[in-house]
């Protein structure tokens, strides 16, 4: 095991750090498909697949190794090509039924049932309202991806994020919305202690142990260059208190101890800003005199009618309240946007830090993320600003920006400030939009305050306003300056 660094620290923040042959910050679903697509057809023993949800009917890659263009499959392709091979398919109960019906996925699902090397396992070893939420594929104990995409319908998507793009098609053949994510490839020690972390799942929701299986050799995806080589990674983990087991809030500790760490910025992307003690801890970094930007990139509006009412009230709650102490405007949000103007929906879990260190995974800055449900973030820290990640910081903000990697390098050698890049080069067309908070009714209000919709622990889901709501440490709540 590797040893901790300036921030990270095995036992508070993480769970371990281990050493990654290679590495790869994978951008939206086109790529992160072709390169697990192209993982998967080299496995020998074993497939993990963790996720919270699966849809069987998506198109993965394409055809061009032979196999099937559908992720149901290409795993019956792969077992009856290999007979040693087994596949481990993992997700949470909740909709489970209503999936079901999905085309014909029961179908597939039948035909997987029947087949005694394809074991498929519904989660349900969490509290009431909490969810598994985390994304962990692992190949053979040696390759794993770890991050925020979903195998299921509706994320696929190119980095352009075009308006039109023909093969943005559900899995029932309709056009979807344009979608941003990612995910980490990982190879080596590394990948096998997300193997173990997979393992553990599975035998936590079924009572059935699995061995490791000695890593294979080759399984690291052609197509796919590495940006690291033998990176330090630590693996953080969210796990609620439930029967025997205590909890865990690695995840929401590092969060914290990433902003408080932070020297000049920090960006971020990700699809909920409704954590209590997120918003605490930037609150109190923009109350210094000399406090970081803070940047977060993060969609327009949540997904769905109930999201919107839970998540988009507390962040306009939030923002308010730190603008109360954010006299210098250095605490800005920001929304992606297409070429006409449409919203790019943000998906993605992603912290840079002063360019010392690059965080990827599910979790998002919710209560339930950081205390309720089960997650999972793979994180890279460097002794001193890394041109990799860096790179990777003006690669993101150029593709919400529609310019190039250059450009907005230049714009931060001119301004030094990562809100001076974004205004400077945000514009008409392919942008990032300001946020602007919604006006909220009293119902909205009174839910986010409360944190009714996403409790941070099991037992507030049943009493909300047991622990004083989502501003009781945060500036006297007013208009924001």
């Amino acid at each position: 095991m590797a040893g901790k660094g300036r921030i990270l620290e095995p036992g508070r923040n993480c769970w371990r750090i281990e050493t990654a042959d290679k590495a790869r910050l994978i951008v939206d679903a086109d790529d992160y498909f072709a390169a697990a697509r192209a993982a998967m057809t080299s496995a020998r023993r074993r497939i993990m697949l963790i996720g919270w949800d699966f849809d069987a009917r998506i198109r993965i890659g394409d055809e061009s190794d032979g196999a099937p263009a559908k992720i149901g499959d290409v795993i019956l392709w792969l077992v009856k090509r290999n007979p040693e091979l087994d596949v481990y398919l993992l997700r949470w109960d909740f909709g489970a039924v209503k999936s079901l019906f999905r085309g014909n996925t029961i179908f597939v699902l039948m035909r997987w049932w029947k087949h005694r090397r394809i074991h498929v396992k519904l989660d349900s070893v969490h509290p009431p309202g909490a969810s598994h939420h985390q994304k962990i594929v692992v190949i053979d104990d040696g390759l794993a991806f770890c991050g925020g995409i979903d195998m299921t319908d509706g994320r696929w998507d190119t980095r352009a994020h075009a308006d039109c793009d023909p093969r943005r098609l559900g899995a029932a053949g309709k056009p979807t919305g344009p979608w941003h994510d990612a995910t980490m490839a990982l190879a080596g020690p590394a990948a096998a202690a997300l193997g173990e972390l997979a393992r553990e799942r599975w035998r936590s929701a079924t009572g059935k142990t699995l061995d490791p299986v000695a890593p294979a050799d080759g399984l690291w995806p052609a197509a796919l260059e590495p940006d690291f080589r033998s990176p330090a990674i630590a693996i953080s983990r969210t796990f609620p208190e439930y029967k025997e087991r205590r909890p865990c809030h690695e995840i929401e500790r590092l969060s914290l101890d990433l902003i408080a760490g932070a020297r000049r910025f920090i960006y971020a992307e990700n699809q909920y800003f409704a954590s209590r003690r997120i918003g605490e801890a930037i609150a109190a970094r923009m109350a210094e005199p000399d406090g970081p930007e803070i940047v977060l990139v993060a969609p327009e509006k949540a997904d769905g009618w109930l999201e919107q009412t839970a998540m988009d009230s507390a962040r306009a709650r939030l923002w308010e309240a730190i603008g109360k102490v954010d006299t210098r405007r250095r605490f800005r949000i920001y929304h992606p946007c297409t070429g006409a103007g449409a919203p790019i929906y943000v998906h993605a879990k992603i912290m840079v830090v002063d360019d010392l260190v690059l965080r990827v995974g599910s979790s998002n800055w919710n209560n339930r993320s950081l205390r309720l449900d089960t997650e999972c973030d793979a994180t890279i820290e460097t002794a001193a600003a890394d041109a990799t990640i860096r790179a990777i910081r003006e690669g993101l903000m150029a593709e919400h920006l529609g310019c190039r990697s250059e450009e907005v390098a230049a714009a931060f050698a001119g301004t030094q400030s990562l809100i001076g890049v974004i205004e400077r080069l945000r514009g008409p067309g392919r942008s990032l939009r300001p946020y602007e908070p919604p006006a909220l009714s009293e119902v909205e209000r009174a839910l986010a305050d409360n944190e009714a919709l996403d409790p941070e622990n099991p037992d507030d889901l049943f009493e909300p306003l047991s622990g004083g709501g989502l501003l009781r440490r945060l500036p006297t709540f007013g208009r924001r300056r």
